[in-house]
């Protein structure tokens, strides 16, 4: 996309309103607002190095003169003023580190839209963002320490875990209904790593033991609480998983299957999973409570598909550093929780997850939504 003067100085002044540093989102609670939803902003992919410097790939002629990491930058600038999120979660290869002279600002530059608009944001790692100046752990904490993200580097209470970036987040109900004090959606958010550290595995890293345990232990825990105490419930809060690389069973889908295209080639089921099943699917439908999971790492798939109760999502690649295919706009994934009406004129607990996503094109095009989940359907197209 060719940005105007105009469009930038805009995008400046912006910046420049919403750029009011804080660390409240530190302390402050995830909750639905007053209209009963909850909105996240998932952003895929961006592969950010060193910003005007940096040119676009697969994009079209008309774009290459003008097409930088600056344009990734307008993106969410666009993305969070047209979708107004409670949440921005940012779900790995945030930078590009082979291509960035230095992982810390460029992790200043990828991430300064979110922290300028004071919204709440998390992000996991993919497999490139520590290949520049930054060990894994070392981007992790790099990340943590920035303004109003609620990311951490592992889990409360847990000394020894697999990976960096191993963590939940509660979402509260509305401020003074029944649900103020329960967490009525849940998020998991987790590291799949980057490449296989044994010999005779080749490829991609996965989930491993330790992370699918703590997952287990937390979403236990969590379903107990939610049970019990005030207001008991009958099952557990529907939760959500969030990391880079997609599962195996992410190649379970066609075009009669799911919604979204699936456009890779590369190991011929056009996914880039694991080359081994590390069982973590099974451990979310053995715990029941997650209703989708969301990845990115495989650009050009965007789709999302239904396989034992639980969506299995992409976001599509964001970013304009990241490969992609010229003419397909770099696009976002949105997800709205919405809580059920009670009779008494406040709001229960959550009665459907929804999705869609919006094109970096000039009206930022929605399309594809659809019910991933509700308490009635279990899902449906929409």
């Amino acid at each position: 996309m060719k940005l105007g003067m105009n469009f930038m100085i805009f995008l400046v002044l912006v910046s420049c309103f919403w750029l009011v540093p804080t660390f409240a989102a530190k302390q402050q609670k995830l909750r639905f607002d007053e209209n009963g939803e909850f909105k996240i902003l998932q952003v895929a992919d961006m592969h950010y190095a060193n910003g005007e410097k940096t040119l676009c790939l697969d994009v079209l002629p008309s774009q290459n003169a003008s097409c930088s990491d600056l344009n990734t930058t307008a993106f969410i600038h666009r993305m969070i003023l047209a979708e107004k999120p409670n949440l921005i979660v940012f779900t790995g290869d945030n930078i590009f580190g082979f291509d960035s002279a230095n992982s810390a600002k460029s992790m200043d530059a990828a991430f300064a839209p979110a922290i300028a608009s004071n919204i709440p944001w998390v992000a996991v790692l993919g497999n490139h963002d520590q290949e520049g100046t930054l060990s894994r752990e070392g981007v992790m904490k790099y990340i943590v320490g920035m303004n109003n993200t609620l990311s951490r580097v592992k889990p409360r209470k847990v000394r020894s875990i697999d990976g960096f970036g191993n963590y939940n987040l509660e979402v509260g109900g509305v401020r003074d209904s029944d649900f103020e004090k329960k967490s009525v959606l849940n998020l998991y958010f987790l590291d799949s790593g980057d490449y296989s550290k044994v010999a005779k595995i080749s490829g991609y890293d996965w989930i491993k033991p330790s992370q699918q345990v703590w997952f287990e232990k937390t979403s236990a825990k969590l379903r107990k609480k939610y049970i019990k105490g005030h207001v008991p419930q009958k099952e557990a809060a529907p939760g959500l998983a969030y990391f880079h690389i997609p599962l195996p069973e992410y190649a379970s889908f066609d075009s009669s299957n799911m919604t979204g295209v699936k456009m890779e080639t590369d190991g011929g089921d056009g996914i880039s999973s694991a080359s081994v099943n590390s069982g973590f699917f099974t451990t979310l439908v053995a715990a029941g409570d997650v209703k989708a999971v969301f990845v990115g790492h495989d650009h050009i798939n965007d789709f999302c598909g239904k396989l034992m109760d639980i969506q299995l999502c992409y976001a599509g690649g964001f970013g304009y550093h990241a490969y992609g295919q010229a003419g397909w706009s770099r696009r976002a994934r949105v997800v709205v929780a919405s809580l059920e009406k009670t009779g008494k004129g406040s709001w229960g607990d959550v009665e459907s997850i929804k999705t869609w996503k919006r094109l970096d094109d000039e009206h930022l095009t929605r399309i594809d939504s659809e019910v991933l989940w509700s308490k009635s359907s279990r899902g449906s197209s929409g």
